[in-house]
């Protein structure tokens, strides 16, 4: 089962649960624990969105839910004093859903940064998290080189929208949108030249070789009256040699006795 199909079922599942709960702190408490703690779900919009959260006197726990949809380890660091405490469960998932934030702005993740934003503390530790809490997990795919001591980016799972991050997206999409229509527009003009050039290719290389064609009939038919009228001149080959023959020969004067 791929990660796509597995979180809706798990969200599904926080989401019933969700729905059905009543609004006091300790109900709301457990279906936000359990949601954040889960190995497989990093996808939480759909909970924030339940009606029976909507509203109550118990924020914090909406706040911290917000953290864990939109939200990085660093984020909740800088006000973890006005959130619940997490469990190691929670400070994984959280570092996780961090990992893919970056993942999702940048292809090459610089170890160095990595290891200030997660709070690791040297590379050992951080190749072990993005190989068994992210690569192994599925939620990213990448190759680590150690050599530039770097995380290359192949996959990243995506993450929540943040609030106003819709309308960006659909903004960067229509002007996806519009430039591939252009893009195919000149694509299609380029198709149209080529094959009218082709054309035209074809006519010059046929007008050309009929003008081979006629030029090699001319040649042979001047040829063949050139032979013609050499034969007319000379018709006999041993005609010409008795002409000339006849012309040096000596002529023997009679003798007068004769």
């Amino acid at each position: 089962m791929d990660i796509e199909q597995k979180q809706e079922e798990i969200i599904q599942h926080f989401v019933t649960k969700a729905s059905n709960s009543n609004a006091s702190a300790s109900s709301l408490a457990t279906v936000i624990t359990d949601a954040t703690s889960h190995p497989s779900l990093f996808a939480f919009s759909e909970i924030l969105s339940v009606p029976n959260l909507q509203g109550t006197e118990h924020s914090v726990y909406l706040d911290l839910l917000r953290m864990f949809a939109h939200g990085t380890w660093s984020e909740y660091m800088r006000i973890a004093s006005d959130l619940p405490p997490l469990t190691p469960d929670q400070s994984r998932k959280l570092k996780q859903l961090t990992v893919l934030t970056l993942a999702e702005a940048n292809k090459i993740l610089p170890y160095d940064v990595l290891m200030q934003v997660l709070d690791v503390i040297n590379v050992r530790e951080l190749e072990d998290f993005l190989i068994n809490e992210c690569m192994y997990v599925g939620i990213v795919r990448g190759k680590l080189d150690q050599l530039r001591r770097c995380f290359q980016v192949q996959f990243a799972a995506g993450r929540d929208l943040r609030p106003g991050q819709l309308a960006s997206m659909i903004h960067t999409l229509s002007s996806w949108l519009s430039t591939s229509d252009n893009l195919l527009i000149t694509i299609q003009d380029k198709i149209k030249w080529a094959d009218t050039t082709n054309e035209l290719d074809k006519k010059h290389k046929k007008e050309a070789e009929e003008r081979m064609e006629e030029a090699k009939k001319t040649l042979s038919l001047k040829a063949d009256i050139d032979f013609r009228g050499h034969e007319e001149m000379y018709p006999e080959p041993g005609g010409v040699m008795d002409y000339d023959e006849d012309r040096i020969r000596p002529k023997r004067r009679r003798h007068p006795l004769g």
